[in-house]
């Protein structure tokens, strides 16, 4: 992806470079073997949220309220599936993410528009 600032992105990397990780190598590893052994037949893997957000829509009710139903769906695989299930939650954080076309065209009130991506700015 093109940044119109390079160095506002140089920045935003360096400093999300001095953060905490958001997991564990030890929870990596954990969820490395729990996705084989869902290859292998004996766990379910669940993955829900959004593709992409808004990250105005960023918040608790909103998270909680996806959390709920991921839960939820994990909860009838476990009682169908007698299997246990790994939850990955894909919310909060699905801002921005590269595109592999500048544009994109859609059917609005029959008629065909075109949106160009805009340019991401920090």
């Amino acid at each position: 992806m093109v940044y119109s600032d390079r160095g506002a992105v140089d920045a935003a990397v360096a400093r999300l470079k001095t953060l905490p990780p958001l997991v564990t190598s030890w929870e990596i590893e954990r969820l490395k073997s729990q996705i084989a052994e869902a290859q292998d037949g004996k766990r379910f893997l669940l993955q829900g949220g959004d593709c992409a957000e808004q990250i105005e829509d960023c918040k608790p009710e909103s998270i909680t309220a996806k959390l709920k139903i991921l839960l939820q769906m994990s909860l009838v695989l476990v009682y169908a599936g007698k299997r246990p299930v790994i939850r990955v939650g894909r919310f909060a954080g699905q801002y921005a993410k590269p595109r592999s076309s500048a544009t994109e065209t859609r059917t609005v009130s029959g008629k065909a528009v075109t949106l160009r991506r805009t340019t991401a700015t920090w």
